[in-house]
């Protein structure tokens, strides 16, 4: 970059500048903590003067009785709610398309996008009065259909999917963002030529609608894939319990409980790391996908 060009573009590096700061701080600087995966740490002695034991702790991770299950709960998990907000955020963005009223389209798209910009500390007290055996409106139905009531967040086998359905319900608006912004891109001539043609809109959304989006569509779920270990911690942090930990402990509240609740540092770190690795691993192949079918590349 020549000095000319540089000090054209000063005010613009001076306002990227907080934010690279403090990329340093929270970001760079921390990843010195990585080497408490090899070794046996104490605080007291910090990380520079613990003991340095290499693979002990990736041992010991793998020979955990619950780590595999883990694995499998996270990628259940994640893999559903990739797919389940996938198909909820493309439908509610077509069907949203349909609605000609733009007073009521921004009304509803406004009451939709809502629950994405509340924490799940608000959102999980709402799910726990919801899903209430006792008091929950939605078991109020069950039992009113001659059913009996559910235990959603205490049964191990209803569990999993109570946290994919309200993740969706909390996301899936604002999910559909991106395809509300595909749909403005489509040239409105190719459905009127679909009109002339006699194609009702049933038929316009198949053969204009969503080819015109496909490569969008084709793009975010490539990119998801990077997500795959990415289950949700805050979500289930505050709603699970251990009558369900057998299907819904994940990576990210084992490194919760095995670092802070057991004090085993070190292999908390491991399986941190572990998951770190994996989840480049799967970015990379996500990006090389989406420039190879999507035509996306970062580069």
């Amino acid at each position: 970059m020549t000095k000319v060009k540089f000090r054209n573009q000063l005010y613009l590096h001076l306002m990227m500048l907080p934010a690279v700061i403090l990329l340093i701080i929270f970001h760079y600087i921390p990843m010195a903590g990585v080497l408490i995966a090899f070794e046996k740490y104490y605080p007291r002695t910090g990380i520079f003067g613990s003991e340095w034991i290499w693979f002990d702790n990736f041992k010991y991770m793998m020979n955990m009785p619950e780590i595999y299950s883990v694995i499998r709960n996270t990628l259940f998990i994640a893999v559903m709610k990739i797919v389940a907000g996938l198909v909820f955020s493309l439908g509610f963005s077509l069907l949203l398309n349909e609605i000609g009223s733009k007073i009521t389209k921004k009304s509803v798209q406004t009451l939709v996008f809502l629950p994405h910009f509340l924490s799940w500390v608000i959102v999980g007290g709402i799910v726990i009065d919801t899903f209430s055996p006792s008091t929950g409106i939605i078991n109020d139905i069950i039992k009113s259909l001659g059913f009996d009531p559910i235990f959603f967040l205490g049964d191990a086998k209803w569990f999993p999917y109570t946290m994919v359905i309200t993740d969706v319900w909390k996301g899936f608006g604002f999910g559909a963002i991106i395809y509300l912004a595909a749909l403005t891109g489509i040239d409105h001539s190719l459905y009127e030529s679909a009109m002339i043609d006699g194609a009702g809109r049933l038929k316009q959304t198949i053969h204009v609608t969503l080819p015109g989006i496909m490569p969008i569509v084709v793009l975010m779920s490539v990119l998801s894939i990077g997500n795959v270990l990415n289950a949700g911690f805050e979500q289930i942090f505050l709603l699970y319990n251990p009558a369900v930990y057998s299907s819904g402990d994940i990576i990210d509240t084992l490194v919760y409980r095995v670092g802070l609740v057991d004090f085993q540092y070190g292999v908390s770190t491991a399986v941190g790391l572990f998951k770190s690795l994996v989840s480049i691993i799967l970015i990379t192949i996500s990006y090389k996908l989406a420039d190879k079918y999507a035509g996306y590349s970062v580069f």
